[in-house]
Order: structure tokens, then sequence, then C-alpha cells
């Protein structure tokens, strides 16, 4: 499985992209409230309007497939090669029910909500190497897809179909 970021960083060929101008960018064009971390050039935000869904990259590949296929978005999504983890940038749509429910998920397969106050870390210039945050779906507008829809696919993608009786 290769979680190296893919050629849809639409900073990878900037020469004058500094951790600065990254934030400027997202919060500008992605309405994302993102803050620097001065002395590491580290970038994240604060969940509030925007969410966050994490899960182990593997999942998350036939997440994304499914979100683009049936039209819903699959986008923005970063990764975490080290962990082998996506993160998806999604809408605050889930429901307070819908994420007690996902308490179990997290625990049988690391799928995690990142909700109000939680810190969701972005791609940063700072992060040099394949072993940092990078995009697999670049962030460059406002769309997010709905927090109820990447979770629900989650779900049916990490629970296995039951076999049926005869």
């Amino acid at each position: 499985m290769n979680d190296t970021p893919p050629s849809t960083d639409p900073f990878a060929r900037v020469g004058a992209d500094t951790p600065r101008s990254r934030v400027a960018y997202y919060r500008t064009v992605c309405d994302l409230p993102a803050v620097l971390e001065p002395h590491t050039g580290r970038i994240s935000f604060t969940a509030g309007m925007v969410w966050a869904i994490e899960m182990p990259s593997e999942l998350g590949q036939s997440v994304e497939i499914h979100l683009e296929t049936t039209k819903q978005g699959g986008g923005p999504i970063v990764t975490h090669p080290r962990s082998h983890t996506w993160t998806f940038l999604v809408r605050s749509d889930i429901p307070a029910t819908m994420v007690a429910a996902q308490a179990a998920l997290s625990r049988s397969h690391r799928i995690t909500v990142l909700g109000n106050g939680d810190r969701v870390a972005l791609p940063s210039p700072a992060d040099q190497g394949s072993e940092y945050r990078g995009w697999i779906t670049a962030a460059h507008s406002t769309f997010r897809p709905s927090g109820r829809a990447v979770l629900s696919e989650a779900h049916r993608c990490a629970t296995p179909p039951r076999e049926h009786s005869r």
C-alpha cells in the first residue's frame, strides 16, 4: 500500500510555498481556520464548522472510491504515511447519536471522528519527506463532503457483509 502523497498537492511545484503562505491559502481559498505553529512550521485547525474523520489508509481508499462513484465527493483528504491513516475533512453534519455509535468503530476499525474542539493537522511545507502529512485529494475550495456520508461509508466498508442463511 502506497501512502506517499500523489501530485495532487497544489503547492508541489510552487517555489514560494511557505508555512505562512499555506495558512493564508487555507484560510482564504478553503475557508479553513488554519493556524501556524511558529516554532515548528506545522499547520492545524480546531474542528468546529469543519470536522474530520480519520481511518486506516486502506479503508480510506475504499471510502474515497465509493464517494467518488456516487458523486458525493471524496476530498479533501490528508494522508499520514507514518501512521498509515487518511483524514477526510468533512462538514460538521454528524448527529451526536451517530458520533456515539462510532465509538465501537473506533475500537475495532480505528475510525475516529475529530469534532468540536479537536485539533486537525494539515500538510505544511515544513513537513519535508514522504513520512509526513500530504494531500491525497488537496483542499482547493470550500467543498467538504458530508461527515454523515463519510462515516456511514466507512462503517459500510469496515463491516463485512453478513452471510445469508439458507
